[in-house]
C-alpha cells in the first residue's frame, strides 16, 4: 500500500488513510471509501447518507465536471495519475480547485512521484500516494526546491514578476 503523505498546516506530513479504496466488483466495507465516479453516480447519494465521509476517484478520460453538483458533498477527490508522463491529473486538480472552489481534499493516487511534488501542489493537491516510498521530508525538498514561481497557481505563491514590482 502506498504511504499517504499529507499537507497539514504547510508541512508535509505522513498520514493514516482513513479511506478504503473500493473497486467496482468489490463490495462496499465499513467506514470511509473511495469509488471510482461510475458507482458514485450509482451509489454516492446512499453511500453519503449513511453518514460516512466519501471521496472519489477521477481518471484521467473522465471530466470532473460530472461532479460539480455533487463536491460540497464529497471528503476527498483522488486524482489518478497512470503514468509519470500523464499530465492531464494536474489540470483536474486546477480545475477542482480554482474552477469549481473545491475546499476538500485533492489526492494524487497511481504513478505519483516526488519529482512531481512542485507541480502537484501547484495545482491544488494536499495529499499524495507516494508510488516511490519517498518521505514528508523528501515531499518538502522537492515540493519546495526552486524559491521563484513564474506564474499564478492554486496555491496563491507570489509569481517572480510581482515581488519585483513591489521591491
Amino acid at each position: 500500500m502506498p504511504k499517504l503523505i499529507r499537507i497539514e498546516g504547510g508541512q508535509f506530513v505522513s498520514a493514516d488513510d482513513p479511506f478504503t479504496h473500493v473497486a467496482d466488483d468489490e463490495g462496499i466495507p465499513p467506514g470511509d471509501v473511495i469509488i471510482s465516479l461510475t458507482r458514485f453516480s450509482a451509489e454516492g447519494d446512499a453511500l453519503i447518507s449513511q453518514g460516512r465521509a466519501v471521496g472519489v476517484r477521477i481518471e484521467p478520460d473522465e471530466e470532473v465536471e460530472a461532479l460539480a453538483y455533487d463536491l460540497p458533498k464529497l471528503a476527498v477527490v483522488a486524482v489518478a495519475f497512470p503514468k509519470y508522463r500523464d499530465g492531464r491529473g494536474f489540470s483536474t486538480a486546477h480545475l477542482l480547485r480554482d474552477r469549481f472552489g473545491f475546499k476538500g481534499e485533492v489526492r494524487a493516487v497511481g504513478e505519483v512521484l516526488r519529482e512531481e511534488a512542485n507541480f502537484l501542489t501547484r495545482c491544488g493537491c494536499d495529499s499524495f500516494e507516494a508510488a516511490d516510498g519517498s518521505s514528508p521530508e523528501q515531499w518538502a525538498h522537492a515540493a519546495n526546491r526552486h524559491r521563484h514561481v513564474y506564474q499564478r497557481a492554486s496555491d496563491g505563491r507570489t509569481p517572480a514578476f510581482t515581488e519585483r514590482a513591489e521591491s
